[in-house]
């Protein structure tokens, strides 16, 4: 026997990869890495209460100026920090009931400005005329005073339901957007439903300039309507920033997964 021959019994030839087994290495290749996660916009629909923080923030001031610059009076059971003037009072109350109604009626478009400049103009001609005088003399005794405790008390406990809301309560249901698909996920029960991103349309809805601009600091709704036979459409209320968000969106769901290079 020949030493080439006793040289290939001892180290047999090897054996060629076949084609499907490069294609299934190359498809390994191509998976994605599980530490890897797709591009995501996580969307929080808030309550009315969002726009209630220039009461509190009022109160905390109302509280502080009394602190600083009031009298003291005797109560039945301690001496109490009250502010002089009846200014102070009137403001705050005023900032309460216009956040009330700016909050509970809804003008939405150029109804809001007709709405604002209305008062507006209506003000400055009571004030033209002289007739803003003669109105507040129908009340003679109009006087409003509180302690400092009044609104330390009440702008504290407003926080604290203003807090558990935007930071709570409002995230237990959010909605997550991702390239081709869009989600509604909720934190209790455990629940989700999922929509087909492609084709979706997402508009802004007709704003309340007081609402959304001035008390949401550029909040507004977002109206969501998916593509197909069976066409839906989704109301998302008082989204932060939405602007911006509607933006992000419209770029995100734009973007097919397939197209994601991970």
């Amino acid at each position: 026997m020949s030493a080439n021959m006793l040289e290939n019994e001892t180290n047999p030839p090897r054996q060629m990869p076949n084609m499907a087994e490069k294609q299934s290495a190359k498809n390994a290749d191509d998976l994605p890495s599980p530490e890897q996660q797709l591009p995501e916009i996580v969307i929080y629909s808030h309550s009315g209460l969002m726009y209630w923080w220039p009461v509190w923030l009022t109160g905390f001031i109302c509280a502080g100026i009394t602190y600083a610059a009031g009298r003291p009076f005797r109560g039945d059971d301690a001496m109490l920090a009250i502010y002089p003037g009846s200014g102070l009072g009137l403001s705050y109350i005023t900032i309460l009931f216009l956040t009330l109604v700016i909050t509970s009626a809804r003008l939405r478009g150029i109804y809001s400005v007709v709405a604002l400049l209305s008062v507006g103009f209506v003000t400055v001609f009571l004030a033209w005329v002289g007739w803003l005088d003669n109105l507040a003399a129908l009340v003679p005794e109009l006087a409003v005073h509180m302690n400092a405790g009044f609104y330390l008390v009440s702008s504290t406990i407003l926080l604290v339901i203003w807090a558990l809301s935007f930071f709570v309560f409002d995230r237990l249901t959010y909605w997550r957007i991702r390239p081709g698909q869009l989600t509604q996920e909720s934190l209790i029960g455990d629940s989700a439903e999922s929509f087909d991103a492609r084709g979706m349309l997402f508009e802004k809805h007709g704003e309340d300039f007081m609402r959304h601009r001035v008390l949401g600091l550029g909040a507004g709704d977002l109206r969501l309507t998916t593509a197909g036979a069976k066409k839906r459409t989704i109301e998302i209320p008082d989204v932060l920033f939405v602007d911006k968000t509607v933006d992000r969106v419209q770029r995100l769901i734009a973007i097919e997964p397939s197209d994601l290079q991970i």
